[in-house]
């Protein structure tokens, strides 16, 4: 089959189209067609090297952590889904891949795609929904009458947070360039900074949570806008012992993870703060929660851009450029959306 190959880690390095093997599902797992797949700055990053120490792959490998498509088989003890069946996932650290045509999925990371949706729109989600799930629902414990800040609210992760965060009643202030304003607005905003012109550290006071997936500088300057026992949490890094401990790391990425994060962490002890770091995981249970919102219009999917399949390292370029408004979407099936 067809897929897009990392030969070699390098910033900016192309993938390479060619021929791999066809992937067999084993127990209890599910074979997917792939019609769609998004691309993440998480696919940069490990592509240029960046997440070499906590998910080592070794080149050649396939990137790619989004999909929608169809069943194909299934493997031995499989029960919730059957050929035919149109899914969407973001498989398991490990296991990703789905620059491709086909993948073999683990049954616990699927759930069936939201009905009101095509393949494009629905693979637009997994890997952001499930991060902002965990980030809210989870991490957060986000309530109604609170305050939260979400930075870069015109990304991928910054889209859906705005709406699950209305959904679950908070007040939301973002961050995004004054051409984005209304975008955000649109989505549920009730606080719109200008990054390039305002200052929000100076702007915001008194908020329970802030979600950061900006670079250090922003993510210090979090902390003056949350009261004390406010948290803050980064799916940008650095990431923490806590996070280091869960991830089952040796001695000494502990050590080095916790050297990485000591600063934030003081910072954020001397302002009652608690500092957090999310890498997300894979959960199809998840997912078909997600599903539900999506079916009754509570969350919308927002993509920027669909690419051919054939131009996916273009599509990688677009992601790289930081210029894109929710999410990027290479289509296998020719925009059939079906």
């Amino acid at each position: 089959m067809k897929a897009y190959i990392l030969d070699r880690y390098g910033k900016g390095q192309a993938l390479r189209l060619g021929e791999v093997e066809e992937p067999v599902p084993a127990s209890g797992k599910v074979l997917v067609e792939i019609h769609a797949a998004a691309l993440n700055q998480l696919d940069g990053k490990i592509r240029d090297g960046a997440f070499k120490p906590i998910l080592p792959y070794k080149p050649p490998f396939l990137l790619g952590h989004d999909l929608a498509g169809m069943v194909v088989s299934v493997g031995a003890g499989v029960r919730r889904f059957k050929v035919g069946d149109a899914v969407y996932a973001r498989p398991r650290d490990g296991h990703i891949g789905t620059f491709a045509e086909r993948i073999s999925v683990n049954e616990a990371d699927l759930a069936l795609k939201p009905e009101n949706l095509s393949m494009e729109e629905a693979a637009s989600l997994p890997l952001v929904a499930l991060t902002v799930w965990q980030v809210l629902v989870e991490r957060a414990e986000l309530k109604a009458g609170q305050k939260i800040l979400i930075h870069a609210g015109s990304g991928g992760v910054g889209t859906i947070a705005i709406q699950l965060a209305k959904y679950l009643g908070a007040s939301v202030a973002t961050t995004t360039s004054a051409a984005n304003a209304n975008l955000v607005r649109s989505l549920g905003a009730d606080v719109v900074i200008d990054y390039k012109t305002q200052d929000f550290s100076t702007m915001l006071l008194g908020y329970d949570v802030v979600l950061n997936s900006l670079d250090a500088r922003t993510l210090e300057a979090s902390l003056k806008v949350l009261k004390p026992g406010g948290k803050l949490i980064s799916i940008s890094g650095p990431p923490d012992p806590a996070f280091a401990k869960a991830q089952g790391l040796n001695v000494v990425l502990r050590l080095v993870l916790g050297l990485m994060s000591a600063s934030i962490r003081r910072k954020a002890k001397h302002a009652n703060v608690d500092y957090s770091f999310l890498f997300m995981r894979a959960d199809g249970g998840q997912l078909r929660r997600i599903a539900k919102l999506i079916e009754d219009g509570t969350v919308r999917p927002m993509i920027d851009r669909v690419y051919p399949f054939q131009e996916l390292n273009a599509a990688m370029a677009y992601v790289d450029s930081g210029r894109a408004k929710g999410k990027v979407v290479v289509s296998l099936k020719n925009g059939s959306g079906s």
